[in-house]
């Protein structure tokens, strides 16, 4: 059952608007202005580059005030979205989920205290946080300190009941498994970082004192956790090539390579095998710095009681406010944790099933034909998923009479603009020309598919959503053309001030997209670069 159906109405509304407007200005699809005319042929010559021969497109764009198609190629085929999936799962957190949630971690105890002894266990409750960091881990043991708790007879249980224990996407790669944009999925984990990589470490590999020996190996947040099979060399000079991998199936992290005496330290994110006992690990030694002492071992996957007693609690920011970190960054972890939930919330099953088909009862509420399109995760790094452009453009379109629209649009990455939680995955892509600060979108990639779907103001002042979805290419990056579009898009206009400046039809010229691993989200590589 659908959850409205509302903006339904208002979409027909709107066709009705639109078919009235374009009898007044006698334009229509099949008799477009000029301008339009010349912006099509502008798109066409972009997406004739030899860099997309034999390639899979669907471009769509649509004048978001009068409904009308300035462009639309293949805009029904079904294509894989990568990262652009997250239009979809972000758009329906914020909705059904609220600007206001917030997730919560707290501790409980139960049995007997008496004099700083606790007869009984210690739970760690996960509730899904993927901000947790050591210092938030570090205040909760702090408050069961100030509790009066200074031995536990017995057990600290870490409870990620919250979800269920199913840690990675069914279709991910394995080969994806290592590294932090695939880190798996509890309701209890540690972020590393105020990017929120949750389930994540980072590892840190320093040249030694002398050529000949081990380079220094450290993690942040420092614990005992993961294993470091150290086999680099410090060398007297030369290039880093240090090299930071988990192995399958554990946390035993190899180090390989060589790094020169006086040179920076290399580091990487890597993700951990079994979230819920690295958050236990760091929770653990927190509680003994503040000198709380557990006597029991430690116990994953057992549910806290009911009759459990509080002690201490720590809430995340706002989901308005995680929007940020998530979009510009187009953190993975934040968007299964938000699926999850999305999933527990609704139907009291922290699962990714049960996500998925709340996220499509609402995409389908805006006016998403949920029979053109298939979503697996919530991330986009499956590659099943599949979601024609005119879709994506449909979602763009209806979500802007959504009272959370504006914190939504804001976290947005947005184009040319410098400051990673400002730019965000767009940060250094059309910098210098009218889509810079312009362009608000989701950026989506995997080896062989490049996406871009969001917003652009037209040169006289139309809100133009548009959605690029280009796959099966062969060459090493295809986003300068997704920056072509955007910028002709930018440099839009139907009233007539300067036909002669739009006249031309050759794409406009925009800034060398940087380079970046193929097939993956600039933000994707650590530390950022892009």
């Amino acid at each position: 059952m659908h959850r409205r159906l509302f903006p339904r109405a208002v979409a027909l509304l709107a066709l009705a608007v639109t078919a009235a407007s374009v009898g007044a200005s006698g334009a229509t699809a099949e008799s477009p202005t000029p301008a339009t005319t010349r912006l099509r042929a502008t798109i066409d010559t972009i997406l004739a580059d030899s860099r997309l021969a034999d390639a899979q497109t669907s471009v769509v764009v649509v004048d978001t005030s009068t409904g009308q198609a300035l462009y639309d190629r293949n805009g029904d085929r079904r294509l894989a979205p990568a990262s652009n999936t997250k239009l979809l799962t972000s758009t329906a957190a914020l909705e059904l989920l609220g600007p206001g949630h917030h997730f919560s971690t707290d501790v409980h105890t139960t049995g007997k205290r008496r004099a700083g002894l606790l007869s009984g266990n210690l739970y760690l409750r996960g509730g899904g946080d993927p901000t947790m960091l050591a210092a938030d881990y570090d205040a909760l043991a702090a408050q069961v300190a100030a509790d009066g708790v200074r031995v536990v007879t017995g057990n600290l249980v870490a409870d990620d009941t919250r979800y269920d224990r199913t840690r990675l996407g069914p279709d991910w790669t394995w080969d994806d498994e290592p590294y932090y944009y695939a880190a798996q999925v509890s309701a209890l984990t540690v972020a590393p970082d105020t990017d929120y990589d949750a389930g994540t470490v980072i590892v840190h590999a320093a040249p030694g004192s002398r050529a000949g020996v081990r380079p220094v190996v450290s993690t942040t947040p420092p614990t005992g956790y993961v294993r470091i099979d150290n086999r680099a060399e410090t060398v007297s000079e030369g290039e880093t090539s240090i090299s930071i991998e988990r192995e399958h199936g554990g946390n035993t992290i190899v180090v390989t390579g060589q790094i020169a005496v006086g040179d920076a330290p290399a580091s990487d994110w890597v993700t951990v095998w079994e979230p819920t006992g690295y958050a236990a690990e760091v929770f653990r030694a927190a509680l003994r710095r503040h000198g709380v002492r557990v006597l029991g071992r430690t116990v994953l996957g057992e549910p806290t009681p009911e009759a459990a007693q509080p002690v201490a609690r720590h809430d995340s920011m706002s989901l308005a406010e995680l929007m940020t970190p998530f979009l510009k960054l187009s953190n993975n972890g934040h968007a299964e944790v938000l699926t999850k939930e999305i999933g527990r919330v609704l139907s009291g099953a922290g699962t990714w099933s049960a996500g998925l088909t709340a996220i499509s009862e609402y995409v389908a509420d805006t006016g998403m034909d949920t029979g053109t399109l298939r979503q697996r995760d919530g991330s986009g790094l499956s590659r099943r998923n599949l979601v024609p452009a005119t879709e994506f453009v449909d979602l763009l379109a209806a979500v802007r009479a959504e009272p959370w629209f504006p914190t939504w649009y804001a976290a947005l990455p947005i184009a040319g603009q410098p400051e990673r939680f400002v730019g965000g995955t767009l940060r250094s892509r059309m910098a210098g020309t009218p889509a810079a600060g312009n362009v608000h979108a989701k950026t989506g990639s995997l080896t062989g598919v490049s996406a871009l779907s969001g917003y652009v103001t037209s040169a006289d002042g139309h809100l133009l959503a548009f959605s690029i979805l280009l796959n099966n290419y062969l060459t090493a990056s295809v986003k300068p053309l997704e920056d072509q579009i955007a910028v002709a898009l930018a440099g839009h206009r139907d009233d007539g001030a300067s036909a002669a400046r739009v006249a031309r039809v050759a794409p406009p010229a925009v800034p060398e997209t940087p380079r970046t691993p193929e097939g993956v989200e600039c933000s994707w590589v650590k530390p950022i670069t892009c």
